[in-house]
């Protein structure tokens, strides 16, 4: 690229930057790029974190790990068990479940934003989600997940003080009742309940797609934009199904919270959260509270 062609990207950028610096951003950090074998894959979006950071916007990152966690059960000799596409977590399972994403998963994700001269701050989610038992699927039916839990609440205190020091939390999707008991958090519904509670102004959900598709095999028919009073029209539709619907539900949710955007984008895309945040065009999905 040539300085002027650099200089016109930067001068796209400004009014963004203006606008949103002291601003809350939060980002869910997931999909198959972070099971990637070259540590240079998972560890781009890292970079776009710590810029984020360097400009005076205060990202919030919230992980998943589903993938890690599978492998670290059979590695245990304990088979994954799913109901109705959702994973079961025992006893035993939960265990593993904690310490793969709170110490493994979080630390990875720390080392890489550190190496890329950001100040990251890594949080077990069990400090700061009050949970109960989830006994029901995205549709409302009753289910038994064992240990699985539905967030009432999340303590902000430790995430606005983390914030207000100069670090970037990075925080696991790992829930506690009053009892102390831990439970395993779906990391979309922790992310977007972490964006509500903080009032973001964006919430990013990254992922292995290139956003909202109207089909799902042709990555052409992306939707550049969406009003969340759409939403309930596309999931009848069958365009936001599987994956996608915990995703968009909890986005549609933070947005009635008072979350400003929510935004779905590939994270294999290097540098697509900076593309979707200050580009005019972006690239993924956006969608806003209409």
């Amino acid at each position: 690229m040539s300085p002027i062609a650099k200089a016109k990207v930067l001068l796209e950028a400004l009014p963004y930057l203006q606008r949103f610096r002291g601003s809350v951003f939060v980002v869910k950090y997931g999909g198959s790029f972070m099971d990637d074998p070259d540590p240079e894959v998972r560890g781009r979006v890292a970079k776009d974190i710590s810029l984020l950071a360097a400009v005076g916007i205060l990202p919030v990152v919230v992980h998943g790990g589903g993938k890690a966690i599978t492998s670290a059960l059979a590695k245990a000799g304990i088979e994954s068990v799913f109901n109705r596409g959702l994973r079961v977590t025992d006893a035993a399972s939960m265990k593993i479940v904690e310490k793969t994403l709170s110490e493994e998963i979080n630390s990875e994700i720390c080392s890489y934003i550190r190496k890329h001269h950001g100040s990251p701050q890594g949080m077990s989610g069990r400090t700061l989600f009050v949970c109960e038992k989830q006994t029901r699927d995205d549709q409302g039916q009753e289910v038994d997940l064992g240990f699985v839990g539905k967030v009432n609440a999340v303590k902000t205190k430790l995430i606005k003080k983390s914030l207000k020091e100069g670090y970037i939390p990075v925080i696991s999707p790992i829930g506690s009742d009053e009892n102390g008991q831990s439970y395993n958090i779906n990391a979309d519904v922790a992310a977007a309940h972490v964006a509500a509670a903080l009032r973001a102004r964006r919430l990013v959900y990254l992922s292995d797609v290139p956003g909202l598709l109207r089909d799902f095999e042709d990555p052409n028919s992306l939707i550049s934009t969406l009003k969340a009073s759409e939403m309930d029209e596309l999931i009848q539709q069958g365009v936001i199904a599987k994956g996608m619907l915990p995703k968009v539900r909890s986005g549609v949710e933070a947005l009635k919270a008072g979350v400003h955007r929510v935004h779905f984008i590939d994270g294999r895309m290097p540098h697509s959260v900076l593309l979707e945040i200050f580009t005019d065009e972006g690239v993924g999905t956006e969608i806003v509270n209409a």
